[in-house]
């Protein structure tokens, strides 16, 4: 190469931060744990709570991928004692594979006897046949699995490869393409299309995610049935639309969702949770609550107590909010400030209390352009634009503060 020559530009780095592999904020390190299915033991959730404590800044936050992260962490060797903690409990089974193991499945699946079947069982299996595939530790830690019980919600929130419980349908980046297993087959056919999408891809490791690989879903489905198979005629519609999270409160047979402010949840009410669970198995799920199963008295009083949401129509369900300042530097505002006060002086003005179809609508509020956590499907965002906010709602934009996107919300459901 002469010394005149224009180098390659590098593929742009996949910074997905894991339990290994910090991220560097604005105001600490972060660290991101997986949870296959969101599924979580209680004394598992102790040990974070504790390491919130120790490590962090006294709290969980949960993410639209039903995992758990850890911010404000002051240096690498914080870092190595999470891990080391995390894996004596067997949250970090692998160090390869940790930052792949995104895998969402429906939350209440085998709790409330609405889905078609029992998913629980299959994630353990997914994530142990990927933990088992060396090759698939090269995805990118944004490359996203779903197993969905026949009900919906997780096929709604943009996996690139999910399988449905009630039509056997793999989705492709949202795309039926005609691909069909039953329960027992389903992992194996999982683990066969992120290895076709790997052979798809090739070397443009900058191709994140399917949806990021050119007619992705058709070629991948072509990687995996080379001999031209028929596609069934009639296919089903596609997931479309906001995935329908599981309402807060009690549900039949037992099960409790509690949610949480902004998707903070303190040691104090992680550790309370823990307790109610018994050895009940806890789930956190993408729409930033949790699901347990308990039978003792007053459960819900207790929770509500601990300021987490078990009321139906509390302003807080479906509000949203990335980092903004201090900890995120790419943040124009203290974006979690402006709405908590928004929905306070929703309270003081006697509107904060909204109908759970109307509360169910997401608003998101963000500190920059790149809109992080942005959920899926329909929502208000608002966009902090360095001289206010910008709101996003319904195909329209204006300018705006975050309670007049709280106002939106009820706008578009009138």
């Amino acid at each position: 190469m002469s010394a005149l020559a224009t180098p390659s530009p590098r593929p742009p780095e996949d910074r997905c931060p894991g339990a290994l592999r910090a991220h560097r904020a604005a105001d600490g390190l972060l660290v991101r744990v997986r949870l296959p299915g969101g599924q979580l033991r209680p004394g598992q959730l102790r040990v974070l709570a504790d390491l919130a404590r120790v490590e962090s800044d006294g709290a969980l936050e949960l993410t639209s991928r039903g995992n758990l992260q850890l911010r404000r962490l002051a240096d690498d060797a914080s870092v190595r004692r999470v891990a080391d903690r995390i894996a004596e409990v067997g949250l970090l089974p692998t160090a390869t594979h940790e930052r792949v193991r995104n895998l969402l499945a429906s939350p209440l699946s085998g709790r409330d006897r609405a889905g078609r079947l029992d998913v629980r069982p299959m994630v353990r299996d997914l994530d142990a046949a990927l933990r088992g595939a060396a090759d698939l530790a090269s995805l990118s830690g944004r490359f996203l699995f779903a197993l969905d019980d026949g009900r919906h919600d997780v096929a709604a929130l943009g996996a690139d490869l999910c399988w449905t419980g009630d039509s056997q349908v793999l989705w492709l980046a949202g795309t039926d393409t005609g691909l069909r297993a039953g329960p027992e087959d389903a992992v194996e056919l999982l683990i066969a299309a992120a290895r076709a999408f790997l052979r798809v891809r090739g070397d443009r490791r900058d191709l994140w995610r399917l949806a990021d690989l050119p007619d992705g879903p058709a070629r991948v489905t072509a990687a995996l049935r080379p001999d031209g198979t028929a596609v069934p005629a009639e296919l089903p519609s596609a997931p479309s639309g906001s995935a329908p999270a599981p309402a807060v409160g009690l549900h039949p047979g037992g099960v409790l969702v509690a949610g949480t402010r902004l998707g903070r949840l303190t040691a104090d009410q992680a550790e309370l949770l823990a307790d109610l669970a018994g050895t009940d198995e806890i789930v956190v799920t993408p729409w930033r609550s949790l699901v347990l199963d308990t039978e003792g008295p007053d459960i819900v009083g207790r929770l509500a107590t601990a300021g987490l949401l078990v009321d139906p129509a509390s302003p807080w369900l479906g509000v949203t909010a990335c980092t903004g300042r201090p900890g995120c530097a790419s943040a124009l505002a203290d974006v979690r400030r402006d709405v908590t006060g928004a929905l306070a002086d929703a309270g003081t003005a006697g509107g904060a209390a909204l109908p759970a179809h109307v509360a169910a609508l997401p608003v998101h509020v963000v500190g920059c352009e790149r809109g992080c956590g942005r959920p899926a499907g329909p929502a208000v965002l608002a966009v902090a634009t360095g001289t206010g906010y910008r709101i996003e709602a319904g195909g329209t934009s204006r300018p705006g503060t975050p309670a007049a996107a709280l106002a939106a919300r009820a706008e578009r459901q009138k």
